[in-house]
């Protein structure tokens, strides 16, 4: 198993901006926690009220926002202009480039949200944008698939994100033969193999299932269904 602890993350501090980084990225570096399977970024984002990210490009990468609280002012070089709120998902494909910029919307409140970077199956890819709300519909909900099925988005790899929730001491097994699997905590505290997992945790798997048994309190996290890593 790969854990890795909130605490342990790497952190980037600006007057506007309280980052906590998964993996490598940015000035942040560390061999050892260079992405997982064909995950690259999870950056745990707090953006002041009314600042944000000025205009920057990407290429050839799958970019998600998960807004946990307040609401993003997306702008975009493909025309697109949207407020993303507090429980939508939303995935730009950076395809053969792309520009944007990410402001907190809101002029008084604080903005916290997960920026997730998948590696695509496929580079120069048409640039191409989605977002939506997802309600749950049982104790794992998918989110973004590879053909955007049953109302998710659609994400241009071998890979599904799932949103967990498990009320307090609820049990759910989650299935990873002959793939990988990566859980990252958003809310909560849960027991998986004897290790107790909190916000900000993850752990990682490869070929095995997971058995997550929520704390009293309950839990919800991110579970992301990837390829299996490759171990030379």
């Amino acid at each position: 198993m790969y854990i890795r602890r909130a605490e342990d993350r790497g952190h980037a501090r600006f007057s506007w901006l309280n980052s906590r980084h998964s993996f490598s990225f940015g000035h942040y570096y560390d061999p050892e926690h260079m992405g997982f399977s064909v995950l690259r970024v999870i950056n745990d984002d707090r953006v002041a009220p009314g600042a944000g990210f000025d205009t920057h490009g990407h290429r050839d990468m799958e970019i998600i926002s998960y807004v946990l609280e307040g609401s993003i002012e997306h702008q975009d070089s493909l025309g697109n202009r949207f407020i993303v709120r507090a429980g939508e998902i939303q995935r730009m494909t950076a395809g053969t480039g792309v520009a944007h910029s990410e402001f907190n919307h809101a002029k008084d409140k604080p903005l916290k949200f997960l920026q997730i970077w998948i590696s695509p199956d496929q580079k120069g890819l048409t640039p191409g944008y989605e977002q939506k709300e997802i309600l749950q519909t049982g104790p794992l909900t998918p989110l973004l698939t590879p053909t955007g099925e049953s109302g998710t988005l659609r994400i241009h790899q071998d890979a599904t994100i799932y949103r967990l929730v498990l009320s307090g001491e609820e049990c759910h097994t989650l299935r990873a033969p002959s793939r990988s699997g990566y859980l990252h905590v958003l809310e909560g505290a849960a027991d998986i193999a004897g290790t107790t997992l909190f916000q900000g945790d993850a752990i990682g798997v490869s070929n095995q299932d997971v058995t997550v048994l929520a704390a009293p309190e309950g839990m919800t996290a991110l579970w992301f269904d990837l390829p299996e890593v490759q171990v030379p």
